[in-house]
């Protein structure tokens, strides 16, 4: 294997402290007869045990050793897996090196290992190959990443040559695209971070979509519309969801994601006390082969709070212009999204000579957002729709529409009023009662 890995030119960055690299370097001391058998048997073990957790991580199955490969072909950003990912297949010099690396890979994905298990009296990579997994919840696993690199192995098992796995390899880039940003949702920000480590994907999301959302119906065609435009390429604009806590803002944005994330759609959660990490957080993004929505969810500003500065400027206003590739859609229960006082509005009270300048300082960053969404609590009859549509939901609840109303106008009493929130936890609360009572 060490001869093998050795020979990697493009995918040489590959990490010396991966999987890979380890196994590398642990066979190459097994055929040199440098070894102490306890000792080299349990760092064969340490890898195996790494390797489980990657795939415990990602859902991996069946041949675990072939999905730890395709993973490393999906995740490793080169110059070249960089431009696959732009336009596929390329004409140039670097194919050869491509094609020398796919060839080096396929005997990777053909390396026999039974003679190091004869010789040390292991069966872990026997076992490795022909995997089963314990049943998992999708909440457990980022499930989309799962899918891919088990389809981007499966495919490269029936490569007859390095120019076949070129052609796979390159369509898969083409087609979901390389590293984190290919392959995961979402991301949130490690402040503590720098470079590459900034964006962190997150790997649980919920799978809720528009039609799980009752009613809102125009909000939704207007937010369909604007990210529609969006992923197309078209002009957009950034989108304020404002209005009633509870009425569904948030799980809209939620569901965009989900609607678009196969159409190169990806979404970072932003919190307002990191908005001096934007710039470095759009330099990461702005020239790869996505669409990038910044979200900030439950946007508002007290008056002594100024990091609504720093947004104005990344929104429109600076010097370097907001890439195309990247809009805001933020979230609040405020329409103006920073408080104001009637000290703002009369003047009284404040050694300010121009008042009506903090008032329109205030207003300009929500009219940066070119689309502004109300969303508001439903009337009582749409309260009830709302219920009615939730309970059908639910095979387990077992009421007829006058009971379930009852009891729902007699919850939304005691939970925070009418709402699609309240609708919700009131429909949980039913379906997780025990049949006896």
């Amino acid at each position: 294997m060490y001869r093998l890995t050795s020979k990697l030119i493009i995918y040489r960055t590959i990490g010396k402290d991966s999987i890979l690299f380890r196994l590398s370097d642990i066979t190459q001391r097994f055929y040199e007869g440098k070894y102490e058998k306890e000792e080299l048997v349990g760092e064969i073990l340490d890898e195996i045990n790494r390797l489980l957790e990657l795939s415990t991580k990602y859902g991996f199955d069946k041949n675990l050793w072939h999905n730890y490969l395709a993973f490393l072909l999906a995740t490793t950003e080169t110059p070249f897996t960089l431009v696959s990912e732009k336009t596929g297949a390329n004409e140039g010099s670097v194919n050869t090196f491509a094609e020398n690396d796919f060839a080096i890979f396929l005997q990777l994905f053909d390396y026999d290992f039974s003679d190091m298990e004869r010789d040390l009296g292991i069966n872990c990579f026997s076992v490795i190959e022909n995997y089963h997994s314990v049943g998992k919840k999708d909440r457990v696993f980022n499930k989309s990443v799962s899918e891919k690199v088990q389809e981007l192995s499966s495919s490269i098992e029936k490569c007859k040559d390095a120019a076949d796995m070129y052609r796979v390899v390159t369509d898969f880039y083409r087609v979901y695209g390389v590293g984190k940003f290919g392959l995961n949702k979402a991301f949130r920000i490690d402040e503590e971070a720098k470079g590459d480590g900034l964006l962190i994907p997150i790997t649980s999301t919920s799978n809720v979509r528009l039609d799980d959302l009752v009613g809102y119906e125009l909000q939704k065609k207007k937010l369909v519309e604007n990210t529609e435009a969006f992923v197309d390429g078209r002009a957009a604009n950034n989108v304020l969801l404002y209005g009633d806590a509870g009425t569904g803002k948030s799980t809209s944005v939620k569901a965009i994601l989900n609607q678009y994330y196969d159409r190169g759609l990806r979404m970072i959660e932003v919190y307002k006390h990191q908005f001096k990490c934007l710039s470095s957080v759009i330099s990461q993004i702005k020239n790869r082969n996505y669409r990038f929505v910044l979200f900030m969810d439950d946007l508002s500003f007290e008056e002594f709070e100024v990091e609504y500065k720093y947004l104005k400027a990344v929104i429109e206003g600076g010097i370097e212009t907001k890439p195309d590739n990247v809009l805001i859609y933020a979230t609040s229960n405020r329409r103006h999204l920073v408080r104001e006082s009637w000290h703002d509005k009369s003047g009284l009270g404040s050694d300010e000579l121009h008042s009506n300048d903090t008032v329109q300082e205030k207003l300009s960053l929500s009219a940066r957002f070119g689309c502004s969404i109300g969303y508001f609590k439903p009337s009582p009859k749409e309260f009830q729709e709302i219920v009615t549509t939730l309970a059908s939901r639910y095979p387990e609840i077992h009421m007829t529409n006058e009971e379930l109303l009852r009891e729902a106008n007699k919850w939304e009493m005691s939970h925070g009023g009418f709402s699609g929130r309240t609708a919700q936890q009131f429909i949980n609360y039913l379906a997780g009662r025990r049949t006896d009572e």
